[in-house]
């Protein structure tokens, strides 16, 4: 069933990093403690609400070709080919906190990035008077860094503490960094193109999959539950607990 959303919740923009703790009171870190230890399979982090769960298990119903896209994603080749080598700790410093990357294992964000735009697999729009999003990374990863010495007096993004990057990432969520790289580019738009390859890489990959209970590619299997959402395929997991995560994160409880 899915969870009450009613309460001090709702009616918040969930769009919004409000994980980032310079937005909480008392800038403290999402409490985790609610979630399950992974049992089975891989998530993030070794943590989720389905830790009896693994999307992988199900593999022998997908066909050939889906079977291969999606096993690849397991076995990305550590080799850059569009992000220089000096930007790359400031890439990983960023997709980790945007998407609350603090551990192993981790979901490779930057790998699937960085493959996407060096294949020029772009998303086939690109926002009125911002550069091409190729360009667009290479001046966001160069205004982190900018930011990062003018504040903190670090040489890079990723040389600052926790603090830091989040206090960072959240004034470029909301569009509060000027300056430097920052006046090449529209900071508002600049955070949805990074943030729409972000989520598109970070949930486009199994282990996600296994964190959310996704139950993967349908195709050829199909759907044969059309009832309520409360009622499971045979391939889905009950989750283990039914709190809301937005209410949790907000510090409403459960």
């Amino acid at each position: 069933m899915a969870p009450d959303r009613a309460g001090p919740a709702a009616g918040r923009d969930l769009s919004k990093p409000h994980h980032l703790p310079n937005l909480r009171p008392g800038r403290e870190p999402p409490d985790k403690s609610w979630l399950q230890g992974q049992r089975r399979g891989t998530t993030p982090q070794m943590i989720g609400r389905y830790p009896d769960f693994d999307v992988l298990a199900s593999s022998a119903s997908w066909d050939e070709a889906t079977t291969k896209v999606v096993l690849a994603r397991l076995h990305l080749a550590d080799q850059f080919r569009f992000f220089a080598a000096g930007e790359l700790a400031t890439l990983r410093a960023f997709c980790d906190v945007t998407v609350a990357q603090d551990g192993e294992p981790r979901v490779p964000v930057p790998e699937m990035i960085d493959a996407k735009l060096a294949a020029g697999r772009l998303d086939g729009y690109q926002y009125d008077g911002m550069p091409d999003d190729r360009d667009a990374w290479h001046l966001v990863l160069t205004g982190l860094d900018e930011v990062a010495e003018d504040r903190y007096g670090q040489p890079t993004f990723a040389a600052c503490d926790a603090d830091a990057r989040e206090a960072i990432v959240g004034d470029l969520a909301r569009a509060q960094l000027s300056g430097g790289s920052w006046e090449q580019l529209n900071v508002k738009r600049a955070w949805s193109v990074c943030m729409r390859m972000i989520l598109a890489a970070f949930y486009s990959h199994p282990w996600a999959w296994n964190e959310i209970g996704f139950g993967g590619p349908a195709y050829p299997r199909g759907y044969m539950r059309l009832g309520p959402v409360s009622t499971l395929e045979p391939f889905e997991s009950a989750g283990a607990t039914s709190e809301d995560p937005a209410r949790i994160d907000a510090g409403d409880g459960a």
